[in-house]
């Protein structure tokens, strides 16, 4: 009995201190607000990528839209930069995915992915498209 009651506590420090690391660890711009070098949509386990026609009012529209999304920060760049990236956190644990928008050339590249793990199961494709609905119905 004590050793299964010291094991449940083990498993209990354990999942607080990695909760506490994946909520509190720090998000370097360096490495996540960097240019976004792709042309095509492309879905991935980890997350997911979109081009689309658009102008500096739709790129508003849409860093709107994501300042919107709850528990949604800007980690770094801006609209007049023409790059924004977002920390975007899970409700619970607080899992943190990050998005980038960037304007380049009469487009708009979208990017969304998570940091931990390897499958966000769907999450970051399904809030993409979510906000491009967003984008249609205004």
């Amino acid at each position: 009995m004590n050793r299964l009651l010291m094991s449940l506590w083990i498993i209990l420090c354990l999942s607080v201190v990695a909760a506490g690391y994946i909520r509190l660890a720090p998000s370097n711009p360096e490495k996540w607000h960097v240019p976004l070098e792709f042309e095509t949509d492309a879905d991935f386990r980890n997350g997911a990528r979109r081009v689309i026609d658009g102008d500096q009012t739709e790129f508003d529209r849409l860093d709107r839209i994501i300042r919107n999304e709850p528990r949604s920060t800007v980690l770094a760049g801006s609209l007049a930069d023409g790059r924004v990236t977002y920390v975007l956190r899970t409700k619970f644990v607080g899992f943190p995915d990050y998005a980038t928008i960037e304007r380049v050339d009469g487009q708009i590249r979208i990017l969304s992915w998570l940091r931990f793990g390897s499958s966000d199961g769907g999450l970051n494709r399904t809030r993409v498209e979510r906000w491009l609905k967003g984008l249609e119905t205004r």
